[in-house]
């Protein structure tokens, strides 16, 4: 009998932001494959007895997506329940469509579970609103880091609202250079890292300084970096978390 696999959004680092049904899939399944930014205090939560294999992303350490395909088709292919336990959402830059279709394609139930994405959740527990009556009617979210290793694409880029950049704190120099073609130099902007976490670091900058914030402050992955004038509502809503 062929098993399933749930491919589960783990929230964006607080493990209390993971879903009711995530959850209980995660305590009743046989296998869980988990990634790097998922907290280790959700795999508490899982059966004494389930598999639980790291599949994170650590440079020189990470399985290949390839690899994961194949690990995830052969435990179903054994008719196992298996928890896909992404951070964020599966479907926010989390890979979630090739491996749900890998699956699909090869005979394989796959069913996605939503997260909270941290595109969302990191400046809001930050004290941004990504949208704002006063500020912003819109936002978009781009990654950093696109799969051909180049960084931001300027077609892309809106000139007004809020913009959310995933990613993009090893491309920070690269991204500066596009947001100047589109943006005003002096936009506010917040690096916001770890975040949701007890270690979240948040530095306020703007583009024409946010290059040089990074280096200064050692700021380093996973960091969400957020440009507009929503940022400057931080300065608001913040003593209010």
């Amino acid at each position: 009998m062929k098993g399933r696999v749930v491919l589960v959004g783990a929230g964006p680092g607080d493990p209390g932001l993971i879903t009711v049904k995530g959850l209980q899939l995660l305590s009743t399944c046989d296998v869980v494959v988990y990634d790097r930014l998922v907290s280790e205090e959700l795999l508490k939560f899982a059966r004494k007895d389930a598999e639980l294999i790291y599949a994170g992303k650590n440079l020189g350490e990470a399985l290949t997506q390839h690899s994961i395909n194949e690990m995830l088709l052969k435990r179903a292919l054994e008719g196992k329940l298996v928890v896909r336990l992404k951070g964020g959402d599966p479907y926010v830059f989390g890979r979630g469509e090739e491996e749900c279709s890998f699956l699909l394609e090869r005979g394989v139930e796959c069913e996605v579970v939503p997260g909270v994405t941290s595109a969302i959740a990191v400046p809001s527990y930050a004290g941004i609103p990504i949208t704002s009556r006063w500020f912003s009617s819109g936002f978009t979210v781009l990654t950093g880091s696109k799969a051909d290793g180049s960084s931001i694409d300027v077609n892309y880029i809106p000139k007004k609202g809020t913009l959310i950049i995933m990613m993009g704190v090893l491309k920070i120099d690269e991204i500066k250079k596009v947001l100047l073609q589109v943006r005003d130099i002096n936009e506010p902007v917040a690096l916001i890292e770890r975040g949701t976490t007890p270690f979240q670091r948040v530095i306020e900058c703007v583009i024409g300084n946010m290059d040089s914030c990074v280096k200064e402050h050692g700021v380093s992955p996973p960091t969400i970096i957020v440009i507009g004038e929503v940022v400057k509502l931080r300065n608001k809503l913040w003593k209010y978390q």
